[in-house]
């Protein structure tokens, strides 16, 4: 049995790795694809303390060894729900069950899918959601990037480095994404933006051969030959397999101390209902978490009740 089990290898996951087994918990971590998560997809991080500019996945490749400097336990597996026994958790995973007195939640969130004609047939065949994975295929190419958050920007510079013309396609007049950000898709020349504009339809053969895009305020539509479609629309949080509240999103609600509405159970990073989906605050996020399933392990094995704002008795520093 274990103390703590961690499920999803993010940077939330992976800060509270450190801090778990920092504090001599007995803690395993499931991640079923990527350790780093879809951060290490990330061809450069900018904004993350001590390193002006790295990719996301040497970052990812610095917590990963932090974490198990310290011993964490990493298992590569998919968890499919988690049920009670008593004061328990009960963990299924694809290769079996283990038992917990406490579980962080660090499943992060996916790609959402724009729902336009086309995307789903030609997903894998030109339809991409990740840039730094799939860019290197359309050297030299034209392709399209649709969306207007950070991701969408940052990917779209990122494609102008190596297509040959990169359409930015945005629904609304003004970009949510960083102002530097802003400033870069601007500045480059091979990209060329189209505000309030939507795709309407990806289409082709056996790859994608152009799309279909209409502007918002005029009502014109106009097909555009290219070979690839990058979509950065928003994420969908992973959390269907767990019962704990949610919003009308499917991100978990927690309160300050990152606990869910099921005692025994915590939350971390982007799969939260959270203002900033950053490294940042997802280390954050696993910082408070592994501090207060701590308190909560202890409350158990102390059999003393536990209230919402239960806390540990002393705040650790540094």
């Amino acid at each position: 049995m274990y103390d703590l089990v961690i499920i999803g290898g993010g940077p939330g996951g992976l800060c509270a790795g450190i801090y778990a087994t920092r504090l001599r918990l007995k803690t395993i971590m499931f991640e079923r694809e990527l350790i780093g998560g879809q951060i290490a997809l990330t061809d450069v991080i900018e904004n993350y303390p001590g390193f002006p500019s790295i990719s996301g996945m040497a970052l990812m490749e610095k917590f990963e060894e932090h974490a198990r400097s310290f011993g964490l336990e990493i298992k590569m597996s998919s968890v499919e729900s988690i049920t009670a026994d008593g004061s328990l958790k009960v963990i299924k995973t694809t290769e079996g069950e283990v038992k917990t007195k406490a579980v962080i939640l660090a499943t992060g969130a996916k790609p959402s899918r724009l729902g336009v004609p086309g995307e789903v047939d030609f997903t894998g065949k030109g339809v991409s959601y990740c840039a730094t994975c799939d860019g290197p295929f359309f050297r030299n190419l034209t392709v399209m990037v649709v969306g207007g958050g950070d991701t969408a920007l940052k990917e779209a510079n990122y494609l102008s480095k190596i297509a040959s013309k990169v359409y930015l396609v945005h629904r609304r007049d003004q970009f949510r994404g960083e102002k530097i950000q802003q400033e870069r898709v601007e500045a480059a020349e091979n990209i060329e933006i189209l505000r309030s504009h939507i795709l309407k339809e990806v289409s082709g053969d056996k790859v994608v051969e152009g799309v279909v895009v209409e502007d918002l305020k005029t009502g014109t539509v106009r097909d555009i030959n290219l070979e690839g479609v990058f979509i950065f629309v928003g994420i969908i949080p992973t959390t269907g397999f767990v019962d704990v509240d949610k919003d009308k999103s499917g991100f978990i609600i927690s309160n300050s101390s990152m606990e869910t509405s099921e005692p025994g159970i915590f939350v971390a990073g982007d799969c939260r209902n959270t203002p900033l989906l950053q490294v940042a605050t997802a280390v954050g996020d696993g910082a408070i978490a592994a501090y207060t399933a701590e308190a909560y392990i202890e409350s158990l094995e102390d059999k003393t009740p536990r209230t919402e704002k239960s806390q540990p008795s002393a705040k650790p520093t540094g």
